[in-house]
């Protein structure tokens, strides 16, 4: 544990899963994430074995709530209204893909359907009979909890009114999902999107359709899933803390996230907060700043100035080919350069310790 810190705080991996906290939410299991948080809903073969090995998933639609937060102007009953048919649109789009699936053959991949990695069928055999009974899942994704909070009611949703809006939603995801499960015997599964791309995407959607709108279009990117806004001021135990109650309601993909310095010289602290995510939260990662000048050799952190760019605080130097900028951009490490609004929403951010 002692060597997962020290290389955390070098390089920001490993991240973290609390088998403890894991096993409260998935019937007793332990399992690895598919790419950065999205999780399989727990599934039992003929024997009643649990399996996770060779299953999949068929793919995401994620709703814009922030857009709903904004059609909904202030209204709570009015955004859950709404929410009701984009939610519809959201299974269309999602049975779409199944529609589409379901025809494929084995032929298109054979490692994958004849070889072994996910199943032996014969050339020619399609891949229908692994979609249903929840051997495969479908998410529903979705983002700007934060954002959809501030519009309906003013605060925070880490505020007490706020939190009590936002979980309203979650749970109004959830019993969608369970009915979409019922009636199409398809494992659906509600996922904490973690919008690489949407968050500059959704945002600028709405700022070209209903201006600039203070604390939501103006920032220009929108905050992933159930997380915190970047910009709120809270400690890495509050953070943590508050988004573990989303993490057990998003277990189709959930994962939280802790900004904090360098803290290669201060390993205790370290291993503090892994134990805290071991005792409190299913999936936790953290974020430093490995970044390096090869103009003039700095090691540290590379800063945005006011222009947006980024600059070597010592030599100066903003030439992009000399320069090494390392960043979790949503899970995995992106390098070197982002979108306009994931660039803004790095450089908002704040430490969590």
């Amino acid at each position: 544990t002692k060597l997962a810190a020290e290389c955390t705080a070098k390089r920001m991996y490993p991240d973290y899963i609390s088998a403890k906290k894991m096993r409260e939410s998935y019937e007793g299991n332990v399992f690895s994430p598919m790419g950065c948080r999205s999780f399989l809903s727990p599934w039992k073969d003929e024997k009643g074995n649990y399996q996770f090995d060779g299953r999949f998933n068929m793919g995401v639609v994620s709703l814009n709530l922030p857009q709903i937060g904004i059609l909904a102007d202030g209204d709570e009953e009015k955004f859950f209204q709404i929410l009701d048919k984009r939610l519809e649109l959201c299974k269309k789009a999602l049975l779409l893909r199944v529609d589409l699936l379901k025809r494929i053959t084995s032929d298109v991949s054979p490692i994958h359907w004849q070889y072994g990695a996910i199943a032996r069928l014969k050339p020619g055999e399609t891949i229908e009979k692994f979609i249903y009974g929840g051997y495969a899942t479908l998410s529903l994704g979705y983002i700007g909890i934060y954002e959809a909070t501030v519009l309906t009611k003013h605060c925070s949703h880490t505020a007490p009114e706020g939190r009590k809006f936002a979980m309203r939603i979650m749970d109004d995801l959830n019993a969608h999902i369970k009915k979409w499960r019922k009636e199409t015997n398809i494992g659906f599964a509600l996922y904490g999107t973690p919008a690489e791309n949407l968050t500059n995407l959704f945002c600028k959607i709405d700022k070209a359709r209903f201006g600039s709108i203070p604390d939501v279009t103006d920032k220009g990117y929108y905050t992933n899933s159930y997380h915190v806004d970047v910009r709120e001021p809270i400690n890495v135990f509050d953070k943590f803390s508050f988004e573990a109650d989303f993490e057990d309601k998003s277990t189709g993909g959930c994962i939280s996230y802790a900004e904090i310095p360098n803290m290669t010289h201060n390993i205790p602290a370290v291993l503090t907060m892994v134990q805290y995510i071991y005792d409190h939260i299913t999936y936790g990662e953290f974020n430093t700043k490995l970044d390096y000048c090869h103009e003039c050799g700095f090691d540290g952190e590379i800063i945005l100035n006011d222009d947006n760019e980024w600059e070597c605080p010592r030599c100066h130097n903003k030439d992009r080919n000399k320069l090494t900028v390392i960043r979790r951009t949503c899970g995995y490490l992106g390098e070197n350069f982002w979108n306009e609004g994931r660039t803004q929403e790095i450089k908002n951010r704040v430490l969590h310790i």
